[in-house]
């Protein structure tokens, strides 16, 4: 079996068999044409002789005497010599019938017998004089009315279907004129079609011997010149492929692309000798490459581990304090992510939040994300208001900033005793704020220029309060720009709508219905930037 499957799978064997079909189905297109093309010649000179007989069997009837003849019943001595003609002329022409029939115009739809020959071989009986039928069928009673009333001159049916018994056939049909012009009867000459199958039988099997001897040398020759110029050079080259598949070694085939004299195997020669140059060359660099991005790989893994514990990531963050309960959670889009948050006392009764997004992502975001909260949070321990805050932290960025980075951050200060939240925005996203027994909605704040963007740039403080039930919700814009595979964004009304899901919950249930709300509409969408959150609520 597996022999077999080998041989016709080989290229030998579909060449072969390829021409083969090929040209066997040339022959057969070729044989059918011919055949066609032969039987409507062969038909044409068939039906052009029997209407010749029909023309000369017309002349031997008087048109001006066929109610004569019928009302006579054939006994006149010229009817029978016109009979006698009409049955010479059919058994010379071996004719299967003649005959001479009246149509009863009213409906075409029965006729009378006026002259009837058969041949004596057909085994018929001829019809007597006056001896009336129904019309065959439709195709007949159609000629019968149009030699009558439209002028055809030359009518021809071809029965080889639905004979009950009788050959395959071909009668003609012309019209017997009186001196008057006038239609007076129609002559009909059935002629038996033994002679065309008989022919047309000759010519296919002549046609189809001619074309299988062809077939069998053009194959034979094909064949041997192929496997010369094509199959041979083609093996070889598969050897070599395969050779190398299996070893990874440099060839010892000396000169291979001169493996034949055809271009195109001179270049796919040339081409797999290169291969396998190239190939041995790039396992080399991949074996370097492969090391440095492992090193690479565990250096951006280290990475991730310190960025991830630069920000609070132990909850409950505060256990002794139960006036508030707060959760944050970062996802980077890459190993390392550029955004942040923070929270952290100042004193026993204030609280620094921080919710940021580094403009950009991977490691250049990641050590601007740090710097940048350290920097935040080294200017809060000093004191003063979050304007002051975000104005120093500022200055500092843009006295050392030729990447033209930037931030977004929103910086509040909690009083824990009152609930008051002192805060300033430098072009980060509105906060969400749930009141006790209500439902998120966005508090929009004012806003500064984003970190970095120009020196000396002035923060403006605002106020609000946060009572006891009371939610804060804050996010980079990951969030509400989170994209599915349809490039449509969740928007600021999802994220609502996820977070009104449970809005009574804890801290870190509400973050888990957000999440699993954006991962449920992002889908198998990459995740293109990072998504952070941070909640906190008054107890």
């Amino acid at each position: 079996m597996n022999r077999l499957k080998s041989i016709t799978t080989s290229l030998s064997f579909r060449i072969i068999s390829g021409i083969i079909l090929l040209l066997l189905t040339f022959n057969v297109i070729i044989s059918l044409l011919g055949y066609y093309q032969f039987t409507v010649s062969l038909t044409r000179q068939y039906n052009d002789s029997a209407f010749h007989t029909a023309e000369t069997a017309a002349t031997l009837i008087d048109g001006d005497k066929i109610e004569e003849y019928l009302e006579q019943g054939g006994n006149s001595d010229e009817y029978q010599r016109s009979l006698e003609r009409m049955n010479i002329l059919c058994q010379k022409q071996n004719l299967t019938l003649i005959y001479v029939i009246s149509v009863d115009t009213w409906d075409y739809l029965h006729f009378r017998s006026v002259f009837n020959t058969v041949n004596e071989n057909s085994g018929y009986t001829p019809w007597e004089v006056g001896y009336e039928r129904e019309t065959t069928n439709e195709e007949y009673r159609q000629i019968y009315q149009d030699i009558y009333e439209n002028g055809l001159s030359r009518g021809t049916i071809v029965r080889t279907s639905d004979l009950k018994g009788r050959e395959p056939h071909i009668t003609s049909l012309i019209p017997i004129r009186d001196s008057k012009g006038a239609v007076s009867a129609i002559l009909c000459v059935e002629r038996p079609m033994t002679e065309l199958s008989a022919g047309r039988r000759n010519y296919l099997y002549s046609v189809s011997t001619s074309m299988l001897l062809l077939t069998f040398l053009a194959c034979t020759g094909a064949t041997l010149y192929l496997k010369k110029q094509f199959v041979v050079p083609i093996s070889k080259i598969t050897e070599e492929a395969k050779r190398f598949a299996d070893e990874n070694t440099k060839m010892s085939h000396k000169e291979f692309h001169e493996i034949s004299r055809i271009h195109e195997l001179r270049v796919l020669a040339s081409s797999v000798e290169k291969m396998e140059t190239d190939t041995l060359l790039y396992i080399e660099n991949l074996t370097s490459i492969t090391a440095e991005k492992e090193r690479i790989e565990a250096e951006l893994a280290l990475g991730t581990k310190i960025q991830a514990n630069m920000l609070p990531c132990l909850f409950p963050a505060f256990p002794d304090r139960n006036e508030f309960d707060i959760y944050a959670t970062m996802t980077p889009a890459k190993e390392v992510g550029g955004d942040f948050y923070d929270f952290f006392l100042i004193d026993q009764d204030h609280l620094g939040i921080v919710m940021a997004d580094v403009a950009g992502k991977g490691v250049p975001a990641a050590l601007f994300m740090m710097m940048s909260q350290i920097l935040v949070k080294n200017f809060a321990m000093l004191g003063g208001s979050p304007s002051t805050v975000l104005q120093c932290v500022n200055n500092s960025i843009c006295k050392k900033n030729d990447d033209n980075m930037f931030i977004t951050l929103w910086f509040g200060i909690l009083s824990i005793s009152t609930g008051r939240i002192e805060a300033a925005n430098a072009g980060h996203e509105y906060p969400a704020i749930r009141r006790a027994n209500g439902r998120f909605e966005l508090f929009k704040d004012k806003h500064g220029l984003a970190l970095g963007c120009m020196d000396n740039m002035k923060y403006v403080d605002y106020e609000f309060i946060v009572n006891k039930g009371d939610t804060l919700f804050l996010y980079t814009d990951g969030v509400p720009e989170a994209t599915d595979a349809n490039k449509k964004m969740l928007k600021t009304e999802g994220m609502l709508e996820a977070l009104n899901q449970e809005a009574d919950a804890n801290p870190k249930k509400i973050l888990e219905n957000v999440k699993k709300a954006v991962d449920t509409f992002v889908g198998d969408a990459p995740q293109f930037d990072d998504l952070t959150m941070l909640a906190i609520k008054m107890q």
